[in-house]
């Protein structure tokens, strides 16, 4: 009996919400902006378009996404994710983010009655079985791009932004850096895996990429025939009660790449005293080296991801090196083994001019494994240039 019960209630409530929403007198809609959370994938926050009435009062957002396809992996690897549309009782979406401590605002949408009906009419069709996935895009397609992509749909395109005091001539990695922070392995991961693309200035449209500018820039918004601001009244539903905890100084990116890189020096050191070479060491670093450059690589044109193109972390992370290993662990190299490290050497020199000259920023944790990467270099040549 309990599983009959069960079973009738999850299939009411997916039928409530498979139907278009009903557009009453009372019926408003809104524009929900979740603040951002503590892990790395809740870091940039969430948007969804709220419908409440007497008979509803549900969420529509497009961030949902499907653990048990069998391709999900797969697909995410490549850059084929496809995203779903969702909704949920408001309710429950209010105190699942209160749970993790995150602010919810809101933005009752200033529509007309056949405006509601428009946008209703697009959310129950867009819920859709059929109609529900789309192919994610981090920049370009995303819950947030979603609310300002609908409501320009359903609305003809009769929206006007202003560009809010927010607003600054920032690129698209300063925005997501400023969600982050900098000495966290998220940060240091998307420093590395996100290539130059991103270091370009994001327009003011552009900028809707991140949820909480989609609340500023609703905030300014007005409709282009009237004149009419597109919002009507906004309000705090949740503010976040005490900040996150930051991960620990002593396992932080700049904390453990500093250590390697000092064993790096201090073993270059030994060496260079003892006049030898530690082959285990040069075997380490051209493996990690190389498979780091293999799998950027990869990511560059092996998949459809649209940040991940041109990035020159491959100036340090060479894949070649794999290649080289042949010779790294021989007592006496090859000559070419030479020019390979004097091209690495060169490498770490382009590198630098590119981020001077604003080409591409990469990961500040990075520095003292670059120093210690081209001392060991220089003495590899130095050393090995005497034998070859």
């Amino acid at each position: 009996m309990k599983n009959f019960l069960l079973t009738s209630l999850l299939l009411s409530f997916f039928f409530s919400f498979s139907q278009v929403p009903q557009l009453t007198d009372n019926t408003e809609i809104s524009i929900i902006t979740i603040g951002p959370g503590n892990l790395l994938n809740d870091s940039f926050g969430h948007n969804g378009f709220r419908v409440q009435n007497e008979y509803l009062d549900a969420i529509y957002d497009y961030g949902r996404y499907n653990f048990e396809d069998p391709n999900f992996y797969t697909n995410f690897a490549k850059g084929k994710l496809k995203y779903l549309m969702g909704a949920a009782n408001t309710r429950d979406i209010i105190a699942y983010y209160k749970k993790q401590n995150r602010t919810i605002k809101e933005q009752v949408l200033n529509l007309n009655e056949a405006q509601k009906e428009t946008l209703l009419n697009y959310l129950g069709n867009n819920y859709k079985p059929e109609n529900r996935p789309y192919l994610y895009d981090f920049f370009y397609d995303n819950c947030a791009t979603k609310m300002r992509d609908v409501s320009e749909t359903v609305l003809n395109g009769n929206i006007e932004y202003k560009t809010p005091k927010v607003y600054k001539n920032e690129t698209f990695r300063e925005l997501i850096q400023n969600n982050l922070y900098w000495n966290s392995w998220g940060s240091f991961g998307i420093d590395i895996a996100l290539g130059s693309v991103i270091d370009r200035t994001a327009s003011p449209r552009e900028y809707m990429f991140l949820p909480e500018n989609i609340f500023q820039f609703f905030e300014e918004a007005s409709f282009k025939n009237t004149n009419k601001p597109i919002v009507k009244t906004s309000k705090i539903l949740y503010a976040q009660e005490a900040e996150f905890k930051k991960d620990s100084f002593f396992t932080s990116p700049i904390v453990i790449l500093s250590l390697l890189s000092l064993g790096i020096l201090f073993i270059t050191f030994k060496d260079s005293k003892n006049a030898k070479r530690s082959k285990w060491l040069d075997v380490i670093l051209f493996t990690t080296t190389g498979i780091i450059g293999l799998l950027l690589l990869l990511l560059w044109f092996a998949t459809d991801h649209t940040a991940t193109a041109y990035n020159y972390n491959l100036l340090w992370a060479c894949p070649i090196s794999l290649i080289a290993l042949f010779q790294v662990s021989k007592s006496t190299p090859k000559r070419w083994f030479v020019s390979y490290l004097k091209f690495l050497v060169i490498m770490l020199c382009l590198m630098t001019m590119h981020w001077f000259i604003g080409v591409q920023v990469y990961a500040y944790a990075l520095i003292p494994l670059l120093i210690a990467l081209a001392v060991r270099y220089i003495y590899l040549i130095r050393f090995l240039g005497r034998k070859v």
